[in-house]
């Protein structure tokens, strides 16, 4: 049995669960916006007090790597690793992209009842990363990579050669500002919005079961860009 706490603050959604070998048990998760810094530790505190839970009970942490967001990311990793040091438990890493991807690989029938009888069908998890950029990846139907998760600036071109075969899937909340570029009868806008630790639990029991661990000392986000602070562009006047 591997009881695993799930975070994931990657974007806009602050979730966490409790899922028993994969399997959900317990949930808080907020789709208010950027205020993981608030919520997250207080979610946690709630989710084992409600359900008569002791922390320490758990087999270990599983968090959420990114891309996304790089507040949201440092605030779910550090909160996971300090959780990791008090109680001595282990460290999982889950890609952002790939648990949103192999989730809905997985559940396809959910968006797309005819899903089991396409040949070529594609999954494409997009997190939004200002402008016409997303973090983005391609997966198939058996929940194997196509296209390793990249940063792309969208326009009409984009996925061009992959939609002439497939139908592709796009979804995530990068999704929605590139359905007017990715204008093909292929491309489909369905699937999950948002981000959830849902998506994480059975590649969380996956590696726990095969002892795939972070190292607790030295486990960073996986930002793929830099973090760039902006500069506003009206200034107040002195």
């Amino acid at each position: 049995m591997a009881l695993i706490l799930n975070i994931e603050t990657s974007t806009e959604v602050c979730s966490v669960n409790v899922s028993e070998n994969g399997n959900l048990l317990f949930e808080k998760e907020s789709r208010e916006g950027l205020n993981h810094s608030e919520l997250l530790t207080v979610f946690i505190e709630e989710l084992f007090n409600d359900n008569n839970l002791v922390i320490n009970s758990i087999d270990a942490v599983a968090v959420s790597k990114g891309p996304g967001s790089y507040t949201g990311l440092r605030i779910g990793v550090s909160v996971a690793k300090g959780l990791c040091y008090a109680l001595g438990k282990p460290l999982i890493g889950i890609g952002t992209l790939e648990a949103m991807g192999i989730y809905t690989s997985q559940n396809a029938e959910n968006y797309l009842p005819e899903a089991s009888t396409e040949k070529n069908l594609l999954f494409c998890p997009m997190i939004d990363a200002r402008r016409m950029e997303v973090y983005t990846a391609l997966y198939n139907t058996k929940s194997e990579v196509v296209e390793p998760v990249s940063a792309k600036i969208i326009d009409d071109n984009s996925f061009s050669t992959q939609l002439q075969v497939n139908k592709i899937l796009f979804f995530g909340n990068g999704a929605r500002k590139c359905k007017k570029a990715l204008n093909h009868p292929n491309a489909l806008f369905l699937g999950p919005e948002k981000a959830s630790a849902r998506f994480m639990q059975k590649l969380a029991v996956e590696k726990y079961n095969k002892n795939i661990f972070e190292d607790v000392a030295y486990f960073e986000p996986f930002y793929l860009k830099n973090f760039i602070a902006t500069v506003p562009k009206n200034k107040l006047i002195e």
